[in-house]
């Protein structure tokens, strides 16, 4: 294949191309939609190794709304996505999340981030300590000032079902799906002509959309831009704790680790103290984490976590956003035909519903439409103007 053409070539086939390629292709029939992946197993995608989790609470409103919209498309997956693909539910567990503060300075701070969720549709409550004692007993809240918890619309659920969904009912709807890698892009004229592909060869496109996940600098490099976002490694452990049976307890996000049920046992991880940048291919876990930063702290906050086992661990990398942990999206002013749907820093899979959505309405219609997701474009990064998302887990 050489000198191919498209309408819309997107760098990237995990689940934030995948939900551009549907929404293009819902929104225009007939769109012609190239999805170009260079490993179609998703072995190391972000995707593939999220933990898989929904919430609603953010500290900045767009991510609220974007949450908002998220979890009925997730919810409601079969009927949102419009097409019969086979996937009748996500399997959503909605277990809630219930950040934890241990401090006055932190009770105000959930106050006041939860009044703002609620006046954008979300149900946080923000509990005081007999309140955290009353509705989750196991839990030492000896040190606590307050908890915010979302009783409803949080928790998890089947990420790889998400992906394959999108996938196959953008691929009903016409888009094109191929297991190459891009390795040139073609700049003419202030614009984005043509990717050149390591099999496949040339192909000409009217715009492109870079869902590269933790590799997304690397396609903004060759087409000589730069672009904040690097791979940042987690180590997440799956443990089992027979003195701690709560298959009802929400996310539980301390100050050094977070925390859920999985099946019988829990999904627990911790960000490294010297956090920084890592090698797109470096999967080697952080198996040190769990005795020497997590465990402490875990029974610390829970006593029934006295006995412990790991189980198992997998790593997965977070495309992190340097500048202000959030999403860059939309068109770059540098090259307008070169979207941007990159940056998520480990809230992606979450948000690609409406991500998805947003962008292939505004690659189509000039601008952004069911949600103002301005303050999420390229623009600030450009400024260097961090719009900052405090709550990242």
């Amino acid at each position: 294949m050489t000198d191919r053409a498209v309408d819309v070539a997107i760098i990237g086939g995990a689940v934030m191309g995948a939900a551009a390629a549907y929404w293009l292709t819902r929104m225009q029939p007939g769109l012609r939609v190239m999805v170009i992946e260079r490993d179609t197993s998703f072995a190391r995608a972000s995707t593939a190794l999220s933990v898989a989790s929904i919430r609603q609470q953010f500290t900045t409103a767009v991510n609220v709304e974007i949450s908002r919209f998220g979890i009925d498309f997730i919810r409601n997956f079969k009927e949102r996505l419009g097409v019969d693909v086979g996937v009748s539910s996500l399997g959503l567990k909605e277990n809630g999340y219930l950040f934890l503060s241990t401090t006055a300075e932190g009770r105000a701070q959930l106050a006041q981030v939860a009044a703002m969720q609620r006046a954008h549709g979300a149900a946080t409550e923000v509990l005081d300590p007999d309140a955290l004692a009353a509705r989750f007993p196991w839990l030492n809240v000896a040190d606590l000032t307050a908890g915010s918890f979302g009783p409803r619309d949080e928790g998890w659920f089947d990420n790889m079902g998400l992906l394959a969904g999108f996938r196959a009912a953008a691929k009903m709807q016409g888009a094109l799906f191929v297991s190459d890698e891009v390795v040139e892009i073609e700049v003419a004229h202030g614009k984005v002509v043509a990717l050149a592909l390591a099999k496949a060869g040339r192909v000409a496109c009217g715009a492109a959309i870079n869902a590269a996940g933790t590799r997304a600098a690397q396609v903004m490099a060759m087409a000589g831009l730069a672009l904040p976002v690097e791979p940042r490694k987690r180590t997440v452990f799956v443990i089992d704790a027979p003195n701690a049976r709560h298959p009802q307890a929400p996310l539980l996000v301390d100050a050094g680790f977070y925390l859920r049920p999985e099946h019988s046992g829990w999904i627990t991880a911790t960000v490294p103290q010297d956090d920084g940048p890592c090698a797109p291919d470096d999967f080697e876990p952080d198996l040190h984490l769990f005795e020497d930063v997590i465990w402490e702290q875990l029974y610390h906050r829970a006593p029934g976590f006295d006995a412990v086992k790991v189980i198992r661990h997998w790593v997965g990398h977070y495309a992190y956003n340097t500048l202000d942990q959030n999403a860059i999206l939309g068109p770059h002013p540098a090259l307008p035909n070169l979207f941007l749907m990159n940056g998520f820093s480990g809230h992606g899979l979450q948000q690609a519903p409406a991500i998805g959505r947003g962008i292939a309405e505004h690659l189509l219609h000039g601008g952004w439409r069911s949600l103002d997701l301005s303050d999420l474009s390229v623009g600030r990064v450009l400024d260097g103007k961090p719009f900052l998302e405090m709550a990242i887990v």
